[in-house]
């Protein structure tokens, strides 16, 4: 049977184990400083919360496209509707600092000549 200093430290320790995890998903961290630009045709959509997921056929590859938040989305006037299997888009962001993993972290996506900022502050 746990004693109750063991509980407490325990508890206490919870928010520390999540911390690394929560950090390493998100943000930016794992993406090259240097902006990538790749044009493809979106297969597949996952959209929603912590961010969207945008898989895309991209010179001859698969590609993963994080997008982001759907409010973030819908502050750039991104509609769920836009990012739809078939549609070309050009992602404009940072990839994964790993070359072996086909990830990019979207900053702007642009659709039929029309910009969608989700990061603007990072665009350049």
């Amino acid at each position: 049977m746990l004693d109750r200093r063991t509980i407490v430290k325990g508890l206490a320790a919870t928010p520390l184990m999540f911390a690394g995890v929560a950090h390493a998903h998100h943000g930016w961290s794992w993406a090259e400083d240097a902006t990538f630009e790749i044009t493809g045709v979106i297969r597949s959509a996952k959209l929603g919360n912590p961010h969207g997921i945008l898989k895309m056929k991209a010179k001859g590859e698969d590609w993963t496209v994080e997008v982001g938040q759907p409010w973030r989305n819908a502050r750039a006037g991104l509609k769920d509707s836009m990012l739809a299997k078939g549609v070309e888009l050009t992602v404009r962001g940072n990839r994964a600092r790993d070359p072996k993993l086909k990830v990019v972290k979207a900053a702007r996506i642009t659709i039929k000549g029309q910009n969608y900022d989700l990061y603007p502050e990072r665009v350049s």
